[in-house]
């Protein structure tokens, strides 16, 4: 981190985590959907994404529900699937906190090259 920004910023009962890029075995994870990857490598990534996510919320008894995911997908011009990339971070984040609401968009790049970029907005109790 570039001690720029925070993890995350806590507000009234909502805690804001910032944008956390996937990684694999510690590295930032790079690829393009559509180009070098496949959705489902797409998915996985997402799910590392969550993973890091629920890291940085720590104590998920005293969340209520994930309130808000926003997936950034470093796409191809012609990939049209990062509904379905971002279906990777909300399984997870279904199975382990709540639903939530999503936008999930297609980018140009992202830092560092890596495919998929989240940040949410969760609900403490």
């Amino acid at each position: 981190m570039s001690g720029l920004f925070v993890p995350s910023v806590q507000t009234a009962n909502l805690v804001f985590v910032s944008g956390h890029i996937a990684k694999r075995d510690g590295q930032p994870w790079v690829g393009r959907l559509g180009d070098t990857m496949t959705t489902a490598e797409g998915q996985q990534a997402a799910r590392a994404v969550a993973e890091d996510l629920l890291k940085t919320l720590g104590d998920l008894s005293r969340i209520r529900r994930i309130v808000k995911a926003l997936v950034l997908v470093h796409s191809a011009p012609d990939f049209t699937e990062q509904h379905l990339v971002a279906n990777g971070a909300s399984e997870l984040l279904i199975e382990k906190v709540s639903e939530h609401a999503r936008s999930a968009f297609g980018v140009a790049q992202l830092p560092y090259g890596v495919c998929v970029e989240i940040e949410l907005v969760a609900e403490l109790k």
